[in-house]
């Protein structure tokens, strides 16, 4: 058996391959209501082969969406349709996750096809956003974001514990904190949002604070024996990656010892300015050397869309799991296709058991 499709098992919880399928906007809700596009997109990927499917980044404040067309799951009516979709997920073999997240200054932007920058204050559908400082991302998005006081800080953290609640509840079995991004989570870590001087601001503590009193809070809540995760901007390119990327180090130690379960090691894009060097799987290195120092097993996204590359990420232990995410909207059945390529006899059984039977009984093997 090759190294991606072994099993995986954390806490208690354990999946069929080491292939995930990561959040992906889809950029279709209503008032943050899933409808039948979510219950369908997630159907397919849930039965696609994949072990595990994490439901696209979901607002856990209505000003926390990134555009007014994201989930959200700050009401228990909305809690009530992603319980649809988990259950969607879980019968096709996958375990049902979710990543919850606010999107900070870069909330209330137009869908990426109908421009991807900030609606105009005069629109109907534009709200205040917020930020830990008064700091525009720029480019695209320019509006000045409100500096959040104590109040909201608290509000919002609370937001997150009631949202991974109403998550839990619902039937997911993996839950992803988004602290990545350039959204608030990341915003918080970062120099380049962050110019605040109380306990929220200055230095790595006070920089760090908001990140682990809000997974403390959530740890609180969520189920113990089920996985608790983060998808964490440990590096931004912007010229001060050393550094960046010791405190990013320094934090996921701080954040497993708060009770984080894995880390999802991806990018800050706190800036427009960052100069990313795109190349296949990139960030394995980066995501190792996350692994060794910190002691937490490890995803990572960006760039591992062959097979090849995914398995060698895996069987070098670069990752524990590979997050496979544009792949999977060309070919829901990626997972399939890849054990194909990568010789498992029996590669029909990645998928559910009545297409596995077909698959086995009449297709020759290719």
């Amino acid at each position: 058996m090759s190294a991606l499709f072994s099993g995986f098992t954390l806490k208690d919880v354990t999946l069929r391959n080491r292939i995930a399928i990561p959040p992906m906007c889809q950029y279709s809700a209503t008032d943050g209501m899933s409808n039948d596009w979510h219950w369908g997109h997630y159907t397919s990927l849930g039965r696609g082969g994949a072990g595990l499917v994490i439901v696209e980044a979901t607002a856990v404040a209505a000003e926390g969406r990134i555009s007014p067309a994201c989930l959200g799951l700050w009401n228990d009516a909305q809690a009530t349709g992603l319980a649809r979709i988990a259950a969607a997920i879980k019968a096709g073999g996958a375990v049902p996750g979710i990543q919850i997240g606010h999107a900070g200054r870069k909330a209330n932007a137009n869908r990426p096809w109908e421009g991807d920058d900030h609606i105009s204050a005069g629109d109907a559908l534009a709200w205040e956003t917020l930020s830990p400082s008064a700091v525009a991302f720029g480019a695209n998005l320019p509006r000045v974001p409100k500096a959040m006081t104590l109040e909201d800080i608290a509000r919002v953290r609370n937001d997150f514990v009631a949202a991974a609640r109403r998550a839990r509840d619902a039937g997911f079995e993996w839950l992803e904190l988004h602290f990545a991004h350039g959204y608030l989570g990341q915003s918080f870590f970062s120099v380049h949002a962050n110019q605040r001087t109380d306990q929220y601001g200055g230095d790595f503590n006070g920089r760090s604070r908001f990140l682990l009193e809000t997974l403390a809070a959530v740890r609180e809540v969520w189920p113990a024996h089920l996985p608790l995760t983060a998808r964490f901007g440990v590096i931004e390119y912007d010229g001060r990656d050393e550094e960046t990327l010791a405190e990013s180090i320094k934090l996921a130690i701080a954040f497993r010892k708060a009770g984080l379960d894995m880390l999802s090691v991806s990018m800050g894009f706190s800036t427009p300015n960052s100069n990313i060097p795109w190349a296949p799987a990139f960030l394995a290195p980066i995501a190792e050397k996350l692994r060794r120092a910190t002691g937490l097993p490890v995803a990572s996204a960006w760039g591992i869309d062959a097979p090849a590359t995914a398995e060698r990420v895996v069987a070098d232990q670069q990752m524990d799991l590979v997050m496979i995410g544009r792949a999977h909207l060309a070919n829901p059945h990626w997972s399939y296709h890849a054990a194909l390529k990568l010789g498992e006899e029996k590669a029909s059984w990645v998928l559910p058991a009545p297409y596995a039977h077909w698959l086995e009984k009449y297709q020759p093997n290719t």
